[in-house]
């Protein structure tokens, strides 16, 4: 995705073009459900699991923690304000995913396998290893409206696209600095986690 493209555009295209989770699997709605419910929580939750001061994932391993990372900021890219990477996205995910039922969990992380084997189907390579060109290729392919991809993939994308723009728009980053100015914010101020066990 060009560095660009107009963010609230492209997060409008989602939400009208595809984003689809109430015609999706009762898994994707669990998790986009409770992506919502968790919110800033999840977020609080996820800065508190720092030990010796590095992150330590609860659910990924390394390599699906990278695959999120690269999804969310195909998702939310960097233009004039932060995009995915910076607002911690992948650790909100691992955090949501360390919540959910463990079935839900497990089709989310079928859902990056199938990812994987596809793009080495299309392109040699794992997801994370292919170009930006074939990355966005691949999920073009998944978003659009009468795709011809697997179900699997489908949902799953479905999934992670709630959950990135959930977890993105509950960060001070999605609030302030990229919705800041529009005059339409859900709230006034970024209260964050209200849970005294988070905070600092």
């Amino acid at each position: 995705m060009a560095a660009t493209l107009n963010r609230r555009r492209a997060l409008g295209r989602l939400a009208t073009g595809g984003l689809g989770v109430a015609a999706s699997g009762l898994w994707v709605n669990a998790l986009s459900a409770l992506a919502r419910e968790q919110g800033p929580h999840a977020h609080a939750a996820a800065a508190q699991a720092v030990t010796g001061g590095k992150w330590t994932p609860k659910i990924l391993n390394p390599h699906q923690l990278a695959t999120v990372s690269t999804l969310s900021e195909l998702i939310i890219p960097e233009t004039e304000t932060p995009g995915a990477k910076a607002a911690l996205v992948d650790r909100f995910i691992d955090e949501i995913l360390s919540k959910a039922e463990p079935a839900d969990r497990q089709r989310f992380q079928q859902g990056l396998s199938w990812l994987d084997s596809r793009s080495r189907t299309l392109f040699g390579k794992d997801f994370v290893s292919a170009t930006v060109e074939q990355q966005t290729e691949l999920l073009s392919k998944l978003a659009a409206p009468a795709s011809r991809e697997a179900s699997t993939g489908v949902n799953f994308f479905t999934a992670i696209k709630s959950m990135t723009i959930t977890g993105y728009y509950t960060t001070e980053i999605g609030l302030h600095r990229e919705l800041g100015d529009d005059g339409v914010l859900a709230q006034a101020t970024f209260e964050g986690c209200t849970h005294p066990e988070h905070q600092m």
